[in-house]
């Protein structure tokens, strides 16, 4: 073998050599490298709280931070694959949810259980308005619940004309 043809060939394997040394000294050094070290997603899910347990609260005397005409109303929004209500009761200021609903949402998708559970008509009465959290996976479908509650807000509003009589109402109040 020539000089030139030895020189190379030691000079691969002693790259070889140093390359396989150095990522060995890597590999279960940081987390996430399949070390028994790191937690598994299914180990953090078993210590992680519930964020659908958490208790939401509304206060008793809490009222609406806007002057509101009483009565019900219901708002209407565009969701995911349909459209969200809300039904609000308005009385003295303090809003109380009668209802949230929703049309074409899919099953387990989304806030669907959210609507379904009563999640979304607790958190409307604790903020007393449409200022509620967001659903982790339920991006849009929150975001039309938080607008169907505008919508009812916006015709409850004291500054908004009032609401057209129902023309059978207004025709018995006649006779």
């Amino acid at each position: 073998m020539s000089s030139n043809a030895s020189k190379t060939l030691s000079a691969a394997l002693c790259g070889a050599a140093a390359l396989s040394l150095g990522l060995t000294g890597c590999g279960a050094s940081f987390e996430g490298s399949g070390s028994k070290d790191a937690a598994s997603a299914e180990q953090l899910a078993l210590r992680a709280e519930d964020p659908w347990a958490a208790p939401v609260e509304a206060d008793p005397d809490a009222r609406s931070a806007v002057p509101l005409r009483d009565g019900v109303y219901t708002g209407k929004a565009p969701a995911m694959a349909g459209t969200v209500s809300a039904t609000l009761l308005v009385q003295d200021d303090r809003i109380t949810c009668l209802a949230v609903e929703q049309q074409g949402e899919t099953q387990s998708v989304g806030g669907f259980e959210a609507i379904r559970d009563g999640k979304y008509a607790l958190m409307i009465e604790a903020a007393q308005g449409s200022d509620i959290d967001a659903v982790s996976g339920a991006t849009i479908t929150t975001a039309a619940v938080r607008d169907a509650v505008d919508d009812a807000l916006a015709q409850a509003a004291a500054d908004a004309p009032a609401p057209a009589a129902d023309p059978a109402a207004q025709a018995a109040a006649a006779e």
